[in-house]
């Protein structure tokens, strides 16, 4: 299976306060991105930051690139909050932390009740266990991760769909001009001898005034056509054509992480179609090296987003 690298998941817990009145609704959000790497943001309250190493090596067990933005949400009732409790704990080693500041700056000024209250952890409005609060925010990360996986398989899925398609058009195109090259080639080969033919003429159309000899220029026109011949014979780019769309073909039906191994694929394609047009001695050629291209392009695009 192939995983997109952009999703998103959410999951939502509903948490009774212990006196039975009110509560909090706790939810973990993750959105997902593209990214060359795994980047892990989150923006959580204070009250579980706790959770942030275990919820970064879970998202590290199951993830290996993106951008990924977790948002945790702490949603009280009015009840509760309105029901606040001052966390005695916490107030006194806000008190230890001013004592040490006016300790070393006698001038500065104290902390007024409303700073102390807005103290993260100082008032304890979920009403909540601080632990049954953690076991939730990771409940809801483990869900919310899953669904995340599941969003980002989807998606996987029908990108695979069309990066194959892109490679049976390709596959197309080059069964279909590979029989073509030999007759192409000719037909240009025989134009240049018809040229230079007619050019030679002109310049010396008495056999009998020139040294050079008709077979002489004959054989000199003969090695030219070869050499333009060598020079514009794509046979040997139309097999590694072939070969890496084999290879993609098989990455793709594969799965798994291919997001790189496929971004290198669409580098050596996008090379052989550049060659391919650049030795293109014909309409046919030229056309289906930009067709090519346009192909690697849109496969280019999507598989950006591959994890």
């Amino acid at each position: 299976m192939i995983y997109s690298m952009t999703g998103y998941a959410s999951a939502t817990r509903e948490l009774v306060a212990a006196s039975g009145s009110g509560g909090v609704s706790v939810s973990v959000e993750l959105r997902t991105v593209n990214s060359r790497f795994l980047d892990l943001n989150f923006r959580m309250p204070e009250d579980v930051r706790v959770v942030e190493p275990t919820l970064r090596e879970m998202l590290m067990n199951k993830l290996s690139r993106g951008k990924v933005d977790i948002r945790i949400n702490l949603q009280r009732s009015e009840q509760t909050a309105n029901a606040g409790a001052l966390n005695r704990d916490a107030l006194e080693q806000l008190a230890v932390l001013e004592r040490s500041v006016l300790d070393a700056f006698p001038d500065a000024g104290r902390l007024r009740t409303g700073e102390i209250l807005r103290w993260p952890g100082v008032l304890a409005e979920s009403g909540v266990e601080a632990e049954t609060l953690r076991d939730a925010v990771l409940d809801c990360g483990k869900q919310a991760i899953r669904d995340l996986i599941d969003v980002r398989a989807r998606e996987g899925a029908q990108l695979a769909t069309m990066l194959l398609s892109n490679v049976t058009e390709m596959e197309t195109i080059v069964a279909k001009i590979t029989p073509l090259v030999p007759e192409l080639i000719a037909k240009h080969q025989q134009k240049i001898v018809e040229r230079l033919q007619e050019a030679l003429g002109i310049a010396a159309p008495d056999a009998t005034a020139t040294i050079v000899s008709r077979e002489e220029i004959a054989e000199r026109i003969r090695q030219e056509v070869t050499m333009y011949g060598i020079r514009i014979d794509i046979a040997e780019e139309l097999s590694r054509l072939t070969a890496h769309l084999n290879e993609t073909r098989h990455v793709i039906e594969k799965g798994g992480k291919v997001g790189k191994r496929l971004d290198f694929m669409m580098q050596e394609l996008n090379r052989e179609a550049n060659t391919l047009g650049s030795k293109a001695a014909a309409k046919e050629l030229a056309d289906a090296s930009m067709t090519l291209k346009l192909l690697i392009e849109q496969m280019r695009e999507q598989v950006q987003n591959l994890e």
